[in-house]
């Protein structure tokens, strides 16, 4: 926000924005620090989309560079492609100096070490424990596999092993010229296999914006968003007339719809989505009313700034968890 007040561009503003996020080791869903594949690498996704020139670009399963956002600003700015993956991506990136860094910290690293010690094959057993293949529990088993590691780390680690998140950052912008623009970054889903590419890097999925209407995007389980072009469904539903939360509920019922608006089905994942028109209504829809913790049910909210303090609002919702 203080970006846009001072004239900048709304992409780099939204770029600036999630960067803060991607180089922080202490957040696990996007950049440095995001929860590895089931090898332990940490592969990282993400697009943005520029209002007023039209134009796209995106990088997915990029290796070594904490801030996938830049790189898919520069695929956009400096190439004809919209897209670049792997290997690629992240030639790409150190052609433009970017350095390859190791974005795997310890902390990261410890709690993908408790989820392999967590696997085990049809007969209980696992390679990756001390021998006994004994049931692993957060308790003294987890302090005598790692002596060196305090109570509330191992407790985090146990609960990444078991809940593996599905972190992402969705932000949109609108300045008073009515210029719009987005970014989607992600570390992805953790513990996935190699090489797995979710709905964030992908334009018309993670993220869609058009200056004449609006924008949208997406945070959550990404393949359920890609088989519904969530983005741009949100965009063309405000297109025809929906407000922002409209659109949005829409699309949740979309994802619901394939799988027979089963309850029990859709409680093994959540999905949100975010809009914001070009008028400056803006809203949000999730699957689930809430998360779950220490019996307390924690409402769904998003991150608003319209000029004033940052707040967080309710998302909509299609189903009230209990």
């Amino acid at each position: 926000m203080e970006m846009i007040r001072s004239g900048a561009d709304t992409l780099d503003a939204v770029v600036a924005g999630v960067n803060i996020v991607e180089e922080d080791p202490d957040d696990d869903s996007v950049g440095y620090g995001g929860l590895p594949n089931e090898e332990g690498v940490v592969e990282l996704d993400a697009c943005v989309m520029h209002g007023p020139t039209r134009r796209a670009g995106s990088v997915a399963s990029i290796r070594g560079v904490k801030t996938p956002s830049k790189i898919a600003k520069l695929v956009m700015e400096q190439t004809d492609h919209v897209m670049l993956a792997g290997e690629g991506a992240a030639r790409f990136a150190r052609a433009y100096g970017f350095k390859e860094e190791n974005l795997l910290t310890e902390k990261s690293r410890l709690a993908w070490l408790v989820w392999k010690r967590s696997l085990r094959d049809a007969s209980g057993h696992n390679n990756w424990t001390d021998g006994l293949d004994a049931p692993l529990k957060p308790t003294a088993r987890l302090k005598r596999m790692f002596p060196d590691v305090n109570d509330e780390l191992l407790a985090y680690a146990w609960d990444r092993a078991i809940h593996p998140p599905t972190g992402t950052i969705n932000c949109l912008a609108l300045n008073t010229k009515g210029e719009m623009s987005g970014v989607t970054t992600t570390s992805g889903l953790a513990w996935k296999i190699p090489g797995r590419v979710g709905d964030s890097p992908i334009i018309g999925a993670g993220l869609y914006v058009d200056q004449d209407v609006g924008a949208a995007g997406s945070t959550g389980r990404g393949e359920e968003n890609i088989r519904i072009a969530g983005g741009h469904t949100i965009v063309e539903n405000m297109r025809h007339g929906m407000s922002p939360k409209e659109a949005c509920l829409d699309a949740v019922k979309r994802v619901a719809r394939n799988y027979d608006n089963d309850p029990a089905r859709l409680a093994k994942f959540d999905i949100s989505f975010y809009a914001l028109r070009k008028d400056g209504e803006y809203g949000s829809a999730t699957l689930w009313s809430g998360t779950t913790k220490n019996g307390q049910v924690r409402p769904r909210q998003f991150a608003v700034n319209d000029g004033g303090k940052s707040r967080l609002e309710n998302c909509a919702y299609l189903h009230e968890r209990r």
